[in-house]
């Protein structure tokens, strides 16, 4: 194998995905025993260890047709009352719940595609 040079090494390792750099991290640190400091950005700013997101917003992108079920489901994950469940559904698309966590945002998205809405997890 040819030696790369320092830039070439730089190079290289920016062509590669979040992925594909993570499962270099992880090669280096078993090959060479040592352990990488969780955050820490590789090659001055080129790319970040990947890190899985905790917290979503919930989007209701779409009612659908089934709008009266599709205001109890939002009245049940937010706790508004009718009224401005109504607004939120008829303000689509519009974020119904911020920073929930993973489990809670998929629960949500399942009631509400259920009903025939379209919504999307930011």
């Amino acid at each position: 194998m040819a030696k790369l040079t320092t830039a070439e090494f730089i190079e290289a390792i920016k062509e590669l995905s979040v992925l594909e750099l993570n499962e270099l991290v992880k090669a280096c640190e078993e090959e060479f025993g040592v352990s990488a400091a969780a955050g820490v950005v590789v090659a001055a700013g080129a790319a970040e260890v990947a890190e899985e997101k905790d917290e979503f917003d919930v989007e209701l992108t779409e009612v659908g047709p089934n709008k009266v079920k599709v205001i109890k489901v939002v009245r049940e994950a937010t706790g508004l009352g009718l009224k401005e469940a109504k607004e939120v559904v008829d303000g689509a698309p519009k974020v119904i719940k911020e920073a929930a966590a993973k489990a809670e945002a998929e629960e949500i998205k399942t009631k509400l595609e259920a009903e025939g809405a379209k919504v999307t997890l930011k």
